[in-house]
């Protein structure tokens, strides 16, 4: 049990880690950065791997300390909602990946784990949301415009769309090839 954990935490760092780093691959461009959303895939695959409350831990740390470290995402305006969207992704696609595998039976993870990752990334999104509208009222946070129901749609669900596509097909080829190198904890959690 305790190597397990041993295991997880150490996954879970080398995730933060690459959270930190890739999106320095979108060139600190913001629109890119938008559209691929890197900071969200090292989440997804600590959640679908290592379970919901390292994901769930990773997601919530790493924009605020990307932001700290290096001032994007903008603290707090956009890292404290981004930390609960990528808190959420991390928490529910933990939960639901070994209920799905349970519930499906199958012998590829792959349905339940696009499921899982689907549902979490619509969670997650919400979630976010949801702390921005927040956090927008209690006056935490500022914006330039009223964060209505149509700018909530677009900014979180329309111009990410793209980055979730591209979601779709990188986290579970990864998250796959960690369950056949034998480095998926969460996978000897489902069984038991």
């Amino acid at each position: 049990m305790q190597r397990l954990q041993v295991k997880k935490m150490t996954i879970s760092g080398i995730l933060m880690a690459l959270g930190l780093v890739l999106p320095f691959l979108t060139g600190q461009i913001q629109s890119i950065a938008r559209w691929i959303s890197p900071m969200h895939i090292p989440v997804l695959i600590c959640g679908l791997t290592c379970g919901c409350w390292w994901g769930c831990g990773v997601g919530f740390v790493l924009p605020l300390l990307r932001g700290i470290l290096f001032g994007m995402p903008v603290v707090p305006h956009t890292a404290l909602p981004m930390a609960f969207e990528l808190a959420a992704y991390g928490l529910f696609s933990g939960l639901l990946y070994p209920f799905f595998i349970k519930a499906m039976k199958q012998d590829s993870h792959l349905i339940p784990m696009i499921t899982a990752l689907v549902i979490s990334m619509v969670l997650g999104r919400l979630v976010g949301g949801a702390a921005k509208a927040l956090f927008l009222v209690i006056g935490l946070i500022h914006a330039n415009a009223p964060f209505t129901m149509e700018v909530f749609l677009t900014s979180y669900f329309v111009s990410t769309a793209p980055g979730a596509l591209i979601h779709i097909l990188i986290v579970p080829a990864v998250c796959l090839a960690l369950e056949r190198a034998k480095l998926s904890p969460i996978l000897v959690e489902a069984r038991r």
